[in-house]
């Protein structure tokens, strides 16, 4: 376990707590009045189009002190789910759809994960205590939040600016937070700070935290080794699953009548960030960014504009838990623990360092034109020019002498156009209809391995690739129509149909090594397989159908809402496993180990139900009852092999107990997943056990303070993540398994244990 006693957190903790105590006695002696601090808001785009998801923002307040991963601040929301990662790097998931399949944006800015391994997504770079507002559609999006995905939209945003009140004296406010986790030691801080005049805001957000591995509810694993001398892990504790991060935001904004401008420097320094579930481990990610935006009010209508760019180093090796030392010199592969080498060669290697560099330059426009009292029309344009390289130098044994490049001058452009009219021609009916089109331009250079005369087919798969025109241009085209029918007070109808495209990525196309190594590093799904790219594949088609049917009290003290949905993909992007000796399909599939896979194309379906509600249970001296709870259920199928997609939630449900009164928010959770027996059998995906859990949250608020504590797994359950993929977080991880010390295939990543937690938040 990496050691972090030393670090700055300790440091930045002990001259942070005085300040925060003196904060929380004044707060508490000044004023006992019950109020809250501003809350995290989840709200539907614009003025709540069809196809938002409504839901309620107190429910995401008390997970601040919960988790540093801003992707689980989705996890109440009907038909989301959360596909395992880093600490901080959840993939969401939406109806079986996830990762680049889903539209994510972070102020307005469409970032792309530069890495292999996909460790560096969108939502990795805001901090839950950053977040001002998530918008989220998880079915059909309009194409005013879609483009280049076949999914939802995910659209988070930092808090908006405040300014004086006319006549008011200079604003100066900020806030500052702490929490403690203790299953893995998690801690952080966060601070934030405005000061504003009636025209002028200039404000800063940071946070840090860290985290030491986790431990799971039990025993999971029958080892100890680490690959690595001297160092062993407990065998209920979870490898590779530690994490140190900083995220900052610096904001300038300024407004003059009906106009609006807005720069914001986003800088986050992750110094590592350890993975259980892939063979490689971040352990430096340095993104920098800078948003410029303007709104105006015009004669004609309203005109948003942003301009954006974003630059990614990111490196990867082994982590502390995973073996370092490779080759003949260190003991051979049989050895269950890699001996130092002396001098780097053929026979001795140390690490496999890989870089990834990438540059995202954007740009979008947007109009909105009142045509009359009830009809609106919206039109825009968006651009983005994506850089990538990556490549790994040398580091001995088969890799060397040369650098490796995985992708070299890699290229992603797009250009999108889009329009939509929506209507309403009665109080009752409101309706939504818009079209996108989208080129995307994709290129790369040569391919280059360590050895043209070494290991695993470098010479010819570097030839046959370099051989063809690595050049594609894809013309996707995006439609949605959606209508909102008001049939009463007491009920309200959603339905509609998107069709969606949506290009590969630069790692489902560009990466060319069919060795089985160079291939394992190549995966951003997390089951421990390797992939191939491939040239020739085309853009996913989705079609969905989609219907939410609301019925709820006048005002909304209750409410039951159910989302039936159906989507058909063609040119699905699956994959088959792949000989590489033959550089063909292979002919005798491997089972139940790790594999080898290539791209490709097929035909997909998924369909399911998403339910939802809460309701009153009693109000008395005791104070306010309630009940809410939510139940999703996704079938997909990959309808060309007859095999379940990989990676898709089993049936899930949470049912809570909620209570307050006065400053009290309290709430006990029982969360039920079913077991996971149908799964991609392609991709050797591991079937799970169906689990319950039981959850304790409360808070406490002042005016300026607010508390939250509680107590997550309480029985200390063990239990297995049923998207968190196949766990590979220590011993010998570059090769597929092999005994006595290559991680073995069919374990899945287990959860976390029993943990208490307390946060506190402070406004001055």
């Amino acid at each position: 376990m990496i050691d972090l006693r030393p670090s700055h957190f300790h440091r930045a903790m002990a001259l942070a707590m005085p300040a925060l105590s003196l904060l929380c006695s004044q707060a508490l002696a000044q004023d006992t009045a019950i109020s809250t601090l501003p809350a995290v808001t989840v709200r539907a785009d614009q003025e709540s189009l069809p196809g938002a998801t409504p839901v309620d923002p107190a429910s995401l307040q008390p997970q601040r002190a919960a988790t540093s991963d801003s992707a689980r601040l989705l996890q109440d929301i009907p038909g989301v789910s959360l596909n395992g990662a880093g600490g901080v790097s959840s993939l969401p998931s939406m109806h079986g759809l996830a990762d680049d399949r889903l539209r994510i944006q972070i102020d307005g800015m469409d970032l792309i994960a530069s890495c292999p391994n996909h460790m560096n997504p969108a939502l990795s770079y805001i901090d839950p205590t950053q977040l001002g507002s998530l918008k989220v559609y998880a079915g059909i999006s309009p194409v005013s939040a879609g483009g280049d995905s076949i999914g939802g939209s995910i659209l988070a945003e930092t808090r908006p600016p405040v300014f004086a009140q006319p006549g008011q004296r200079t604003l100066r406010e900020g806030e500052v937070g702490a929490f403690y986790r203790s299953n893995n030691r998690a801690r952080g801080l966060n601070l934030s700070a405005t000061l504003a005049t009636e025209q002028l805001n200039v404000s800063y957000s940071g946070a840090t935290s860290q985290a030491d591995n986790y431990s799971a509810g039990g025993d999971f694993k029958t080892y100890d080794f680490t690959g690595r001398p001297g160092h062993t892990l407990a065998r209920d504790e979870v490898g590779s699953t530690a994490y140190e991060t900083r995220n900052h935001t610096l904001g300038l904004a300024f407004k003059q009548d009906n106009h609006f401008f807005e720069a914001k420097l986003g800088v986050q320094d992750m110094p590592y960030q350890l993975y259980p579930n892939q063979r490689m481990d971040l352990l430096d990610n340095d993104q920098k960014s800078i948003n410029l935006s303007y709104t105006g009010q015009l004669d004609w209508g309203t005109l948003e504009a942003r301009v954006y760019h974003e630059t990614v180093d990111h490196f990867m090796d082994f982590g502390a838990d995973k073996r370092y030392w490779y080759g003949t010199a260190s003991g051979g592969p049989m050895m269950v623990n890699g001996a130092p080498c002396s001098t780097i060669s053929a026979s001795c290697a140390a690490g496999m360092p890989m870089f990834t560099e990438g540059k995202t330059t954007g740009f979008s426009v947007k109009g909105e034109l009142p045509l009359s009292e009830q009809d609106r029309l919206r039109v825009g344009a968006d651009l983005q020019r994506y850089r990538i390289n990556d490549w790994w130098t040398p580091s001995g044994g088969g890799m060397y002498p040369g650098t490796f490049w995985n992708i070299r001058d890699g290229e992603r452009d797009r250009t999108g156009l889009w329009s939509e009219w929506e209507s309403r021609p009665s109080a009752q009916w409101m309706t939504l209809v818009g079209a996108r089109v989208e080129r995307v331009a994709m290129n790369a250079g040569s391919a280059v391995g360590y050895n043209p005369a070494g290991m695993g087919f470098q010479a010819r798969d570097a030839n046959a690739f370099n051989a063809r025109d690595h050049r594609s241009t894809d013309t996707n085209v995006d439609g949605t129509a959606l209508a909102r029918y008001t049939a009463s007070e007491q009920v309200d109808i959603e339905f509609g149909f998107a069709h969606k495209e949506r290009s590969p990525n630069v790692y489902e196309r560009f990466p060319w090594s069919t060795w089985q190594m160079a291939a394992l590093m190549n995966n951003f799904v997390g089951e421990g397989n390797g992939y191939v790219g491939n040239l020739d594949l085309k853009p996913e088609k989705a079609n969905t159908l989609s219907a939410t049917f609301d019925w709820h009290a006048a005002d909304k003290a209750w409410g039951f809402q159910a989302t039936p949905y159906y989507t058909r993909v063609s040119d699905y992007i699956d994959a088959v496993q792949w000989d590489a000796t033959t550089n063909q399909a292979a002919a005798t599939p491997v089972k139940n180990k790790f594999s080898v896979l290539r791209y490709t194309n097929q035909t997909a379906r998924l369909f399911g139900v998403d339910l939802a509600g809460h309701a009153p249970l009693a109000n008395n001296a005791l104070g306010d009852w309630g009940v809410k709870g939510l139940l999703n259920v996704t079938h997909g199928k990959n309808l060309d092999t007859g095999n379940g997609l990989y990676n898709v939630m089993p049936l899930n449900g949470k049912l809570a107990l909620t209570h307050k009164i006065g400053g009290w928010d309290n709430s006990l959770e029982l969360v039920a997943v079913k077991a996971k027996t149908t799964v991609s059998s392609v991709r050797n995906e591991i079937r799970t056990p169906g689990y319950g859990l039981v959850n304790l949250r409360g808070s406490y608020a002042w005016k300026t303070v607010r508390l939250d504590f509680g107590i997550e797994n309480l029985f200390d359950r063990l239990y297995f993540l049923p998207t968190g993929g196949a766990y590979v977080g220590q011993g010998t991880t570059m090769s597929n398994p092999m005994l006595p010390n290559y991680p073995q295939w069919g374990t899945a990543v287990p959860g976390m244990g029993r943990t208490l937690y307390a946060g506190v938040n402070v406004k001055f």
